[in-house]
């Protein structure tokens, strides 16, 4: 992949991360938990309680990944899961433009999301400290045969 698609990665993967992690810091901070679930109970979200304890968090750590680039697609399909949650139970009634209230915004956090999963978050992400791709592991010298043959030789 070339410098320019990493980067490219790395801009959705802040931009996203950042974006989702203070809006889980604001709903802590100025919502509440009891407000959070109140507003999914209003929506008619089923396990309220449930959801509004656990939306902040989500948007929180999974925003804090995706900046580190750590469990990038993992934390990229939560994201997206919930901006399409808030686009169809939220916005999606008053039509296109967020300046009207509409899905707007929130699906354009949904589709970075989505390229996320498809993508990866390139090589200057956390997940290629960890993992290397599977082509640079079998260029390495040492092949299969090779290990075979020293543990027959020893």
């Amino acid at each position: 992949m070339s410098s320019s698609a990493n980067a490219a990665l790395l801009i959705l993967r802040l931009a996203l991360g950042a974006t989702m992690l203070l809006h889980g810091i604001q709903k802590l901070t100025t919502t509440g938990i009891g407000g959070v679930q109140e507003m999914l109970g209003g929506l008619g979200i089923p396990l309220a309680d449930v959801a509004g304890a656990a939306l902040p968090f989500v948007e929180i750590v999974a925003g804090a990944l995706l900046i580190v680039g750590l469990f990038t697609r993992v934390a990229a399909a939560l994201l997206a899961v919930v901006s399409l949650g808030a686009m169809f139970t939220v916005h999606f009634t008053a039509g296109f433009f967020a300046q009207d209230g509409g899905y707007e915004f929130v699906l354009v956090l949904a589709l970075v999301g989505i390229a996320l999963v498809l993508t990866g978050g390139g090589r200057w992400a956390a997940d290629a400290l960890i993992r290397r791709p599977r082509s640079n592991r079998e260029s390495h010298p040492e092949s299969h045969s090779e290990r075979r043959s020293a543990a027959q030789v020893a």
